[in-house]
């Protein structure tokens, strides 16, 4: 199929962008790399009247260091951020990266892309709500910050307005010594949407006990999920290898996972939940061994 009729409009700076979406109403699509939206397009699955081009605004394709955070601009390509040696401050992103698509995708898709499309299996969006990265968003007239946590809503559906553009992501950079991460996924084949992913993050106190917890699975509802009612007790305490096998299956129960082609909702939560507790254990003995 071909796409529905719609005007292009190429964006020189973001005023300009933000200008564009204010005044062409809420039948609008921003378009950096194209790779979810255009094969939607494609299939008519969105049918945009408007789309306003923002790959060739600078300001959004910046990746540095800050104090506390790592800031990436909304259009830094995938591969940029794979390849980055500034990345290697989250290294969740090394984990997940590759299992983002393909190599010729993730060579076009971008960081803000991806979290905007809201994919619920999605690698990127699981990532920033299992760190609860800060996303800013612009509109013509105002700007604010949003939490990953509060910004997926459900599959493909953000709190972004019509008229609002992802500008930046600030991703927490935790601290080195005594600390893991582990991101895990099963798909069908390399490259495809993960039938359930699961990511785990962890800092150790000097004695063992938890001083930073947070984990997650993607997959597994209408939006990726971290569990921080479940990590936040454990905060100070010493955590076994059973205990975190028991962990993983209370957030697994608190699922909603549903049946596919690919696999039934028991399957999935089966499946989830053996990630999710190999995540936890990789990620504890990662911070075991020694400060990073």
């Amino acid at each position: 199929m071909k796409a529905a009729p719609f005007d292009y409009h190429l964006a020189d700076h973001l005023d300009h962008a933000l200008e564009l979406l204010d005044h062409l109403g809420n039948d609008v699509k921003l378009i950096a790399g194209g790779q979810s939206l255009v094969p939607m397009m494609a299939m008519r699955l969105a049918k945009p009247s408007h789309l306003v081009d923002i790959n060739r605004i600078q300001s959004l394709q910046q990746i540095n260091l800050q104090e506390k955070s790592l800031y990436t601009g909304s259009t830094v390509k995938q591969k940029d951020l794979e390849s980055s040696h500034i990345s290697q401050a989250i290294p969740l992103f090394k984990q997940a990266l590759p299992w983002v698509g393909h190599q010729q995708t993730r060579n076009r898709g971008t960081v803000g892309g991806s979290l905007a499309h809201a994919d619920p299996s999605a690698e990127l969006p699981l990532i920033a709500t299992v760190l609860n990265a800060s996303l800013h968003v612009q509109s013509h007239n105002s700007q604010r910050e949003i939490r990953a946590q509060d910004f997926f809503l459900g599959p493909m559906w953000t709190s972004l307005a019509p008229q609002e553009c992802l500008t930046d992501i600030h991703w927490p950079i935790w601290n080195k010594q005594f600390f893991g991460s582990r991101f895990l996924e099963t798909s069908i084949r390399h490259g495809d949407f993960a039938m359930a992913s699961a990511a785990a993050q962890i800092n150790l106190n000097p004695d063992g006990t938890i001083q930073q917890l947070s984990f997650g699975v993607g997959g597994m509802g209408a939006t990726p999920i971290a569990f921080p009612s479940l990590s936040q007790p454990l905060i100070g305490k010493h955590l076994s290898s059973e205990a975190m096998h028991e962990l993983a299956n209370q957030a697994i129960l608190l699922t909603e996972p549903t049946s596919d082609l690919h696999a039934s909702a028991s399957y999935r939560m089966n499946l989830a939940r053996t990630l999710l507790s190999r995540a936890l254990l990789g990620a504890f003995e990662q911070a075991q061994q020694h400060p990073q």
